[in-house]
């Protein structure tokens, strides 16, 4: 139906007769002369429509907003005056001859130039009027030409594009599960996967050597502006590999990725430990744009007479840290006062802190509630932070956790607020974590899942899991976690130790993975991969402040879709289908 989209048209076209089709963005009535800005997933184009051209003229008046047009007409250049040099087509207009209306629209529930003005629940709700936004589009197109970018890049590395089962076992994988009923298996049910990495290991052991998709994933658990309970994964798995070929061939594929779509040239990627990461900057992703790291005043602290800082210095799990801002002496009462109940989000009891005034006064140049307490180590201190006239020192005094957690916000806001940033993109490699985590109790978890490999033969495991380090790494994006991956557990002998240090006993361990661990005895190579967050990757790339932006129909905060109404009732004849009988409607009946 059309010749060309609204965003092709340029100078080298004009006296060409074009036929175009798509909304209408703008109308406007100029002394007889109807203008029309029309919009396609391209682009605007600006459309002249004379009187001279009766029926034409006739059909363009009555065109409203978002009316659906097909519009064929000639390309010529603006008067001179009138052309706009910040728009693609800017330099010319087409003269339209005959002017189609395809669909009428009603008005709709905001004027796509003024989506600022609305909440996001209208945005969501009308999702397919936001994504007319040329904003929208761009984003979606570049999540388009990321993908062909992933998959082009994959498919020459010789990797195969294979898709694993949707509907799958629960297995614990970190997150709680989506279930779905069986119908044909009465009280049984699938799990929607929260990722492939049972089946990607499977294909190993198969002998396909080289596996990536781009899979959906599903997590039941608390949403903020990086998770969604649906998302994407790019999924990269190979056999007969050590760390170094996976982070090899990712961090090239980024790089090139960076390179082609966005005409940017990352910098080197460091490596870091994730206790140095955790030491400094108190976080396994942290952003190093920010210059601000966090400094250990543990040994100088049980020195002091302050109870608030002595006695986590001396506890076995606690941490006393400093956080020096260069120029934050000018921070009013009011504004620390902010930063105190911020940190109380991530469970501080409060937030101290000392301005220095002039340092060469000692005592009398420095100003804080805590100063008379820290007189002995006072000097020794601010060398360690390198403090300066017109810096203040925050301070982190708890269980290492909660420090860490705290600060480690703390520097990422002080980033933001003060635009402290020192470059555009600060890529990063995490590596050497630790194998599992305690929780309150003392009891062992994987820090990322139970088939990661440790560092370790399995006799060093058994005898310190809580010391052994695993073979895992994640790349990091200016302080967002793009990707994790490890080396895998291929061999039965490791896995079962590792069941058995988690807990996880024979039999559970049989129910929940034996095909699994009946395949690690048929001959499994040495493999590893990593996943990508591709909703992730793209909300960065393109700028975006969550990954709402750049999913083209998302799920709400408290994982609704409020386009459908999902999730929904559903008719009793279905669940009597499936066997299952809602409790509140089972009570109000009087049967339970």
């Amino acid at each position: 139906m059309r010749s060309h989209y609204c965003g092709q048209l340029n100078e080298t076209m004009v006296d060409e007769t074009v036929t175009l089709c798509g909304w209408v963005h703008r109308r406007r009535d100029h002394g007889g002369v109807i203008f029309l800005d029309m919009r396609d997933r391209d682009g605007i184009a600006q459309v002249v429509v004379d009187p001279d051209t009766a029926e034409a003229f006739a059909t363009a008046d009555r065109a409203r907003s978002e009316y659906v047009l097909r519009i064929s007409g000639r390309v010529r250049l603006r008067p001179e005056g009138t052309q706009n040099p910040k728009m693609p087509t800017g330099m010319i207009e087409v003269l339209a001859k005959d002017v189609e209306v395809l669909n009428t629209a009603a008005t709709p529930p905001f004027q796509l130039d003024e989506h600022g003005k609305v909440g996001e629940e209208v945005r969501l709700k009308h999702r397919y009027i936001d994504l007319r936004r040329p904003e929208m589009i761009e984003k979606l197109r570049l999540r388009s030409r990321i993908s062909h970018h992933v998959r082009a890049f994959l498919e020459g590395q010789g990797f195969l594009d294979i898709e694993t089962p949707i509907l799958t076992r629960a297995t614990p994988e970190g997150a709680r599960d989506y279930l779905v009923p069986s119908r044909t298996h009465p009280g049984s049910f699938f799990a929607l996967p929260q990722s492939p990495q049972l089946f990607k290991q499977l294909l190993m052991v198969a002998g396909f050597d080289r596996y990536y998709q781009i899979a959906k994933c599903f997590r039941d658990e608390d949403l903020r502006a990086d998770r969604q309970p649906e998302f994407t994964q790019i999924d990269i798995e190979a056999s007969f590999v050590e760390e170094s070929d996976i982070m090899g061939v990712t961090e090239a594929m980024i790089r090139e990725l960076f390179q082609d779509v966005l005409d940017v040239e990352l910098p080197e990627f460091p490596r870091m430990s994730w206790a140095e990461a955790m030491d400094r900057y108190g976080s396994d992703k942290p952003d190093l744009r920010i210059p601000l790291t966090l400094v250990d005043v543990d040994d100088l602290m049980k020195k002091v007479d302050f109870q608030v800082f002595s006695g986590p210095a001396n506890a076995a799990d606690g941490r006393v840290a400093a956080l020096k801002v260069p120029g934050g002496a000018s921070m009013s009462r009011k504004v620390i006062d902010d930063y105190t109940k911020f940190v109380g989000i991530y469970g501080a009891k409060g937030l101290a802190w000392i301005k220095v005034n002039e340092r060469a006064k000692g005592i009398e140049g420095l100003q804080s509630p805590i100063v008379k307490f820290m007189e002995n180590v006072i000097e020794e201190l601010l060398d360690r932070v390198g403090a300066a006239d017109g810096d203040i020192v925050f301070f982190g005094a708890d269980k290492a956790k909660v420090v860490n957690e705290a600060l480690g916000a703390l520097r990422v806001k002080l980033g933001e607020d003060l635009n402290l940033y020192t470059r555009d993109w600060a890529p990063l490699w995490v590596v050497d974590f630790p194998m599992f985590e305690a929780d309150d109790n003392g009891r062992l978890s994987p820090l990322h899942h139970p088939f990661t490999s440790p560092s370790c033969s399995p006799e060093e495991l058994k005898a310190n899991p809580a010391g052994a380090l695993s073979r895992a790494y994640d790349m990091v994006l200016n302080g967002t976690e793009l990707g994790g991956g490890s080396i895998r557990i291929h061999d039965q002998q490791m896995q079962s130790t590792v069941f058995e240090i988690l807990g996880i006993g024979e039999e559970e361990a049989r129910e929940k993975f034996g095909f699994l661990l009946d395949a690690l005895h048929y001959g499994a190579p040495p493999h590893g991969g990593l996943a990508f967050g591709l909703d992730r990757l793209v909300m960065l790339m393109a700028g975006a402040r969550t990954i709402r932006e750049v999913i083209a129909f998302p799920k709400t905060q408290s994982a609704a879709c409020l386009m459908t109404d999902a999730p929904g009732e559903v008719s009793g004849d279905q669940l009597r289908e499936l066997n299952i009988r809602l409790r509140q409607k089972a009570k109000a009946e009087g049967q339970e």
